[in-house]
Order: structure tokens, then sequence, then C-alpha cells
């Protein structure tokens, strides 16, 4: 039952199976996409005009909800790691694994279908949050061309994160855990990049951190790509970021998952 067919048969059932549980309990998935919103409300008619000023150094004429939207969209892709951390945990934990291990079905089935279901789902938040966007101003001006390239880099965002929700989710103890596991990602990386602020704008001690980081990278791509702005080298680092944290999240949760489920 290894072959690619019988593989990609069985991811199918564990998506279809992820999806049931998103419609039936869809708490999770609303509350992953209403923190990133509410933060873009917030700052944006909270502290929009200060941050407005303070922009003219980076680029006189730019609104703040065009620098922080597409911050905000990567954030929601950050928020819906919780949501598959805590999933996979639960099945970990409650012992539909051990039942899914005497039935005729490939294995790592299991983290596929979680981890097609978690880019779907944070795909559409992404679409949701960039809606609101719009709606309070956000102007982009990108061709369609960098409309595919923003959209190539946000799904590229999304496996890498949902792979290392999935390694979370595996090593967690409880679904509190897993949620707590993936707090770096939901707030941490995200308040320490250049979301909200340029990062020439923080200290000397926190600016070499900040400048680097893997959400400073995507955010400042996905900026240059939506508002035609320069990318410079955080296009390269965006994707060396992406790859680095898909393969070891995907070493990671694949070595853990067959040590949790040997017979």
């Amino acid at each position: 039952m290894s072959t690619l067919p019988y593989a990609l048969r069985d991811s199918t059932t564990m998506f279809r199976r992820d999806m049931r549980h998103a419609l039936r309990y869809p708490v999770m998935t609303i509350s992953g996409l209403a923190v990133p919103i509410f933060m873009m409300l917030m700052f944006v008619y909270v502290f929009g005009n200060t941050m407005t000023a303070g922009l003219a150094h980076v680029s006189p004429g730019l609104q703040y909800i065009d620098y922080l939207a597409p911050a905000i969209v990567m954030m929601a892709v950050g928020s819906g790691t919780a949501g598959t951390a805590i999933n996979l945990c639960t099945d970990m934990t409650e012992g539909i694994i051990d039942r899914f291990r005497t039935m005729a079905i490939t294995r790592t089935a299991v983290l596929t279908g979680q981890v097609v279901g978690g880019v779907l789902r944070t795909a559409v938040a992404s679409v949701l949050v960039l809606g609101v966007a719009l709606l309070v101003g956000f102007r982009p001006t990108a061709t369609p061309l960098e409309w595919l390239a923003a959209i190539g880099v946000v799904v590229m965002f999304a496996v890498a994160l949902t792979w290392f929700a999935v390694a979370c989710g595996l090593n967690a103890g409880s679904p509190g855990g897993a949620n707590s596991t993936t707090m770096p990602v939901q707030f941490l990386l995200p308040f320490t990049s250049s979301a909200f602020v340029p990062t020439d704008s923080m200290p000397a001690w926190l600016r070499g951190f900040a400048e680097y980081q893997p959400f400073t990278a995507v955010i400042d791509t996905l900026r240059g790509l939506l508002l035609g702005t320069g990318i410079g080298v955080h296009g390269w680092l965006a994707v060396g970021w992406c790859a680095l944290i898909t393969a070891v999240s995907y070493l990671w949760a694949r070595r853990t998952f067959t040590r949790r489920t040997a017979a």
C-alpha cells in the first residue's frame, strides 16, 4: 500500500476528514481569522495617523494600511498554525491514530492530509483578510504577474508553517501545549519583524534579528510585489527560509510520527 496512487488516495481521504472537522468545529478557524483582522483594524484606526507620519522617510505619501496589509496577510498564515497543531495533537492523544494503524492506509497520509487541509484553510483566511484590507483602504498596484508571484509567496509560507505546526502537534503532550508551541509564529516573530514598523526604527540590538528573520523576509517580499516597491535580497531570503522551515519541519514531523506509531 505504499505506491503513489494509494498514497494519494489515502491523503485525499484524510484531507476530506480534516475538512469535515473544520466545518463541524469552526471556532478555531474563526478565531485564527478574527485575530489578524482585529489587529489590522486596531492599528489602522487607532494608530494609523501616527504610523503614517512615521513612514514618510520610507515612502512619501505611503498610507499605513498599504504598509500594514501585506503583513496582516502573513499574520493570518501564522495564526492558522494553531488549529493544525491542536487537531493533530488531539488525534495523537485520543487514540484515532491507533485505529488507523489497523487499517490498510499509508501512514504518512495522516500528515499530508492535515497539511493540505491546513494550507487550504490558510488560503481562505488570507483571501478574507485581503478583502477586509481592501474595504478599509488598501490599494495594491501589482501587475497580474506580480499577483501570481505574491500568491506563490503566501502558499510557500503557508506550506512551511503548516509543516511546522504538524511537527509541533506531534510533539505536544496536550492540545493546550500544541497551541503554546505555535505562539512564536503567531505573535513573537510577527511583532519583532517589519510587520508594523520599518526595522530601521528599532534599537540596534533588535534590528539585526528583525531584518533577517523569516517574517520580515516574506512580509517585505509580499509588500514589494503588491505595492511595486523594491524587494532587494528579501525575495531570496523568503525562498530560503521557507525551504529550510519546510525541510526541517517535515523531517522532524515524519521522524516523530514514525516513532510514536511504531508497532
